[in-house]
This record gives structure tokens, sequence and C-alpha cells, in this order.
């Protein structure tokens, strides 16, 4: 009996993953588009945590947002407005968003609106800044914040009024497009980025802007490979949303960190987060830098993982073991151990090396734990300290006490209800 209400209510769950639209609609400000914001409001990644607990990347992103909203105007300043108590902390997770690395999100700050057209639900993400000292990794200085400013006063508006005119724009397939020509949805965004500026630049150049404006946005998205992946995280986001909730489910509908603790959530378990201490990334560091460099695991950007793409599809992007490690037959072989966890083989989402086998989706906690497998996520690696940026990028997975809890959580429920002794 208990094993079937678990097999329906898995059924139902992958059903909604499956069929999601994610569907780029549009550019809005943080603060008038994102459920719950308000001038005091910073978003993070991650499950909850309080300032104290912080790691220095996300210190130092939370101290660039209080730079860039003018609520400070250096870093002693922002720290005292911080332990006044004046500023709210809240997972991204918690307002239909995500963000990559440190994930900071504040009231000014444009963000991408996908909305998923089967359920109509929507899902937000800021844009990517690029490589190099940027606030996701802890960075703040003045460079930064002015090129937060351009951001918001330029790209957006100029990518705003594009998008408006090409009208909205299918990420699912365009997701599916890439993964056949060598990504993988996470760290390696080429062609991603590559298919995104297609899609926008002859309405770029339509836009009522200056021509030095509009080739200021085209260097800076050309210039920038990760841009996609910005599209990719709440395209993922969107896509999982909708099959939270799920009574008797045991499958995963988040994984974030905001680089002290991994966090999952699981359908049937509602908003609960399960952590454990994040791990530290194996992987390649950039010259100069050592493993003692390196933050623990942080982002929300394994949302991608979640949804059967980023590590789990890493057999189509072979290539990125030049930037996270190990060698070709790794990258295949990681992919293939996936659907040992898993429920189903993605209907969208495939792999030509493996003969066009959808990538493996829907993480099962009841898996997980049975076989001692735990999802792989390839990920970029943040220095320790604020400011200094990026240090390398690797593999990583979670906590296995993330899953394990949860699944006491969920025999406890099932033993509430009589189902179990």
């Amino acid at each position: 009996m208990v094993q079937d209400l678990i097999k329906k209510a898995n059924e139902e769950t992958m059903k909604r993953i499956l069929s999601a639209q994610p569907t780029l609609v549009g550019i809005g400000v943080a603060g008038d588009v994102i459920p719950g914001m308000t001038s005091k409001t910073i978003l993070h990644a991650g499950p909850p945590i309080t300032w104290e607990n912080m790691s220095g990347p996300l210190k130092g992103a939370v101290i660039g947002g209080l730079i860039y909203e003018g609520l400070a105007e250096n870093e002693v300043d922002a720290i005292a407005l911080v332990e006044s108590g004046e500023i709210q902390f809240d997972p991204c997770h918690h307002h239909n968003a995500v963000g990559p690395m440190a994930g900071v999100v504040t009231a000014s700050m444009p963000v991408f609106i996908v909305e998923n057209k089967t359920f109509g639900n929507y899902a937000f993400c800021t844009l990517n800044e690029g490589l190099g000292k940027v606030l996701r990794y802890g960075a703040y200085s003045e460079d930064v914040i002015k090129r937060l400013k351009w951001m918001e006063t330029i790209l957006a508006p100029v990518l705003k009024e594009a998008i408006g005119l090409a009208g909205p724009i299918n990420l699912k397939s365009m997701i599916a497009q890439v993964i056949m020509m060598g990504d993988e949805g996470h760290n390696r965004n080429k062609a991603g980025t590559s298919l995104l500026i297609r899609e926008l630049a002859a309405h770029i150049i339509n836009t009522s802007f200056s021509n030095q404006e509009k080739i200021e946005v085209l260097n800076f998205m050309n210039s920038n490979d990760h841009f996609f992946l910005n599209l990719t995280m709440p395209a993922c986001k969107s896509s999982l949303d909708p099959a939270m909730g799920i009574k008797y489910s045991t499958i995963v509908c988040a994984m974030s960190r905001n680089g002290t603790e991994f966090g999952i959530r699981v359908s049937g378990l509602g908003d609960r987060w399960f952590t454990a201490p994040a791990e530290i990334v194996d992987g390649l560091l950039f010259p100069g830098f050592t493993a003692e460099d390196a933050n623990p695991d942080i982002g929300d950007s394994v949302i991608t993982e979640t949804t059967g793409i980023g590590g789990f599809a890493m057999a189509a992007a072979q290539a990125i073991v030049q930037f996270v490690g190990g060698n070709p037959q790794d990258a295949i072989n990681y992919s293939k151990l996936m659907y040992e966890i898993t429920e189903a083989e993605n209907n969208t989402y495939k792999i030509p090396v493996l003969n066009f086998k959808g990538t493996a989706t829907g993480i099962n906690i009841m898996k997980v734990v049975e076989t001692g497998i735990l999802p792989i996520i390839n990920t970029g690696i943040a220095h320790k300290e604020p400011g200094v940026g990026q240090v390398g990028a690797g593999l990583v997975r979670p906590p296995m006490k993330c899953f394990e809890d949860a699944l006491e959580a969920f025999v406890d429920a099932l033993t509430e209800e009589g189902l179990v002794e």
C-alpha cells in the first residue's frame, strides 16, 4: 500500500517536471517583480543562514549589495547596517528565485522573468556579470559596483526591449539544443550564450538605444560565456516548483548551498530544508591558488543537476573536463551512474553519445540512501575571502546526511499516519 502511494506520487511529480515549459518572457526590477522583496531585503543562495554564519564570499556579496543600493557607502557602513538588524535575509528559493554562487539579489537589480507556461508559475534570476572580480564571488570594489550600475541602466533596458521585440523565448527547446551542441547547462555555456545572442542580436539592433549602447551590450554578452547560465537556472527553478508539495513523493525538488551548508527540499516534505555542512569542491585551481584558498560549495546553480542537466549531462559536454578535471570517459561514467538514483529519463534533454538517451532526471532520496550513490555536481570554486573571486572549478557531491535526514523525516511522517510501524 505504502509503495503504491509513493509510486503514484512520484509519477505525478515526474509528470509535472517533464511537462514544464520554461519560457523567457521579460526583464524586470527585483523589487517590482519578485514576491516579498523590499528595499531592505537581501536574497541569497542556499538554505536559510544568519550573517554570523555566512562565509566570506556571501558576506562580501551582501556588503556589495548594500553599497550598490546606496544603503551604505563602504564596508564599515554596510556591516554596521547589517548588525543593526534592519536588513532581512532570506533564501532566493523562498521567493521563486535563484542566484549563482553567493546569489545575492537586492531590490534595484534587474532580473530575468521566466514563466513555466504549463503551470503559469514564474522564476527569477539576476543577469550574469561575467568572470573575475564580481559580486557573486563576494567582490565589492568600485569597478564591481560600476559594472552593476551599467547592467541596471544599459544592459537590462536594452535586453528588455529586445526581448519584447522577439517575443517569448522557449528556453526548454534552447537548452535541449545546447546539450546537443556540447554544453551541459551548468558550467559550460558556450553554445547557450551563442544561441541567445543569435536569437536576440537582430532585435537588439532594432531597439531604440544608441549604436554605442547596442555595441556595448553585444560585446558584453559575447565576452561572457556564462551569460546563459542565468537563464538555465530560472528555467530549471520554474520547472521544479510545480512539483513541490506532492504528498508521499520522495523526489528532490531543490538542492542548494550557501557556502556554509548544503540543503535539499523534497516534494512530499514541503518547504522544509534538510541541511549538512557544505563540502569542499575537488577540481582544478587557477595558477597561484591552493586548496587552502577554497570556500566550501556555494550557490543555487545546482538547481540544474536537480532538473537532470549540469553534472547529470556531462556525457554531452566532455570538453568540460578541461575546466573541472578528469577525462572524457569520466564525464560519460558520471552521467550513466546518475540513472541509478533517478526516476526517469528526460523526455527533452538528450545525450548524443548515449544514443540520445534522455538525461537522468528526478533524484529519489530512497534510491540515494539505498545505493549510497550521491548526485554529481560540477561547479565553480570561490575563494574563501570576500572579493578575491573565482579560484577554480571542479566536482562535488552533497553530504549524504541531507538525504538520510530527509528519508528519516519521510518515514516519520508515514509512521504518524499509521502507514508504517
